[in-house]
């Protein structure tokens, strides 16, 4: 399912390949964000073009909105999507627990489950681990994520401690539902799809080698780094990361969940992470801020900055009548001027974001090639 194919000499940076029922993926590699089986304002076609290789889809959002019944009517997420390359679903717990850790009355965690409450129509939904399997079984997807306990940044050790209990208690019923699936479903070995783990813990390190060793024990196909990948002052958990990278066997796939920035990205790829996915580069596209790439990516052999961040909304983009990317492979990005794209995001006409994200997805999928 996984092999390394190079490692580095300077960093811990692997290559690798990651063969799934849908095709064969180059590490390291990231995932736009498909949160609603679809990436905001971009088609599948242009995703292709641009390189990238997969996506993530969310559990939690595609449960509540447009349901299972239909999804498994359309013949599964792919089909719905329309999209015949890998899929990544998440399972739900991020999106249910930071629901119910911003107000209580959204729901309740209980050692076994989760009860939580529907913010589209006020109903009341039950997420156990063996229904999380159930629901990306049925999605269709390539890979999978245990239900685990995410826990927010500012969380005591004794907090954190039951939130490790709960995500190993967790990942031994999802294996467990995982291979009841496989045998009831009648899955060959080669189209079944891959299960990470989630290792938790905060900021505490052996909450991390506690959470990772149990984990390892079950043989998951690869592991997650779960919550968020700074502390509650927002300062990069870099050694916290480094450390979980290294408790996962070198043979397992390594998914640095959420992140995220290009640096961060460059960072964990060089800590030996392989798998990334992030909202920002869509979501800072509909903002108007765009990524463009300066120092060649030398990004093996330097901490340099490697790229720049540029506000369209800036007034010195009123009369730029460059275009927005003469490098891309996009006609759009070649053709289309910076003033036209500023003038855009002033009458905010939704194909400013759209041009915005194709140019910031693009960046990405280079950014991940020239790993390589």
């Amino acid at each position: 399912m996984f092999k390394i194919i190079h490692k580095s000499g300077k960093t811990k940076l692997r290559i690798g390949e990651i063969k799934t029922k849908r095709g064969v993926i180059q590490t390291p590699f990231f995932m736009p964000d498909a949160t609603r089986a679809v990436v905001k304002n971009i088609c599948n076609k242009e995703l292709e073009k641009i390189g990238l290789e997969a996506m993530v889809v969310n559990t939690y959002h595609l449960y509540l909105q447009p349901g299972m019944d239909l999804i498994k009517k359309a013949g599964g997420v792919n089909k719905f999507m329309n999209f015949d390359k890998p899929l990544l679903s998440d399972s739900g717990g991020f999106q249910v627990f930071s629901l119910i850790h911003r107000s209580k009355e959204m729901g309740k965690i209980y050692d076994t489950h989760v009860e939580f409450k529907s913010p589209i129509d006020g109903s009341w939904h039950e997420l156990t681990p063996e229904k999380s399997i159930q629901i990306q079984f049925d999605l269709g997807v390539d890979m999978m994520v245990c239900l685990d306990d995410c826990p927010p940044n500012e969380f005591s050790r004794e907090d954190l401690e039951a939130s490790v209990n709960r995500t190993i208690a967790w990942a031994k019923r999802c294996k467990k539902e995982y291979l009841a699936q496989i045998k009831k479903r009648k899955i060959k070995s080669e189209e079944a799809p891959l299960l990470f783990g989630v290792v938790q813990g905060g900021a505490e390190l052996d909450l991390r080698e506690k959470c990772a060793k149990e984990l390892i024990k079950l043989d998951f196909d690869g592991y997650g780094f779960g919550a968020r990948p700074v502390d509650a002052k927002g300062n990069f958990l870099e050694e916290v990361l480094q450390f979980t990278a290294d408790l996962i066997p070198e043979n397992k796939i390594r998914f640095a969940l959420g992140i995220g920035t290009p640096e961060d990205i460059v960072r964990c790829a060089n800590m030996g992470w392989d798998m990334f996915d992030c909202v920002i580069p869509t979501r800072e596209g509909r903002h108007g801020r765009l990524f463009e790439t300066i120092n060649n990516y030398e990004l093996r052999i330097t901490n340099d900055k490697f790229y720049n961040t540029i506000n369209i909304n800036n007034a010195k983009f009123a009369d730029d009548f460059s275009p927005i990317n003469t490098n891309s492979e996009l006609i759009e990005l070649r053709e289309y001027s910076l003033a036209y794209l500023h003038h855009l995001f002033k009458i905010k006409d939704p194909l400013g974001a759209r041009l915005a994200s194709l140019n910031n997805l693009e960046f990405y999928g280079k950014l991940m090639r020239n790993m390589l």
